[in-house]
């Protein structure tokens, strides 16, 4: 299992077009195949940094997923909505792979 963090440079005047963006992908990639952890916006600190997490099989898997979400009217709809609003300046993508575990049990004082 490895998991893709992607890092999003966004206009920070169009923050409700990324919360938008962000939506709609909450839709479109668990049912083209990636386990989505979420799409996380500015809220304190840089007002121009966003990310989208989600885990997936591997890279064979990835490509196969990435051709299913191409192929989805949502996720077409939102590379055109992307594209056409110009809210992301910037988007880098890393493949990682957790090192961490076991974690420990949450302990809450």
């Amino acid at each position: 299992m490895i998991t893709c963090f992607i890092r999003y440079e966004i206009d920070p005047f169009r923050k409700d077009a990324f919360a938008e963006y962000a939506r709609n992908w909450g839709q479109a990639i668990p049912r083209n195949g990636a386990d989505l952890i979420g799409y996380f916006g500015p809220h304190e600190g840089s007002a121009t940094t966003a990310y989208g997490v989600y885990n997936i099989e591997g890279l064979a898997a990835y490509e196969a997923y990435r051709a299913r979400l191409a192929a989805d009217p949502l996720g077409r709809e939102n590379y055109e909505f992307a594209r056409r609003e110009r809210f992301i300046l910037k988007e880098d993508r890393i493949f990682l792979k957790s090192v961490s575990a076991p974690h420990a049990k949450l302990v809450l004082p």
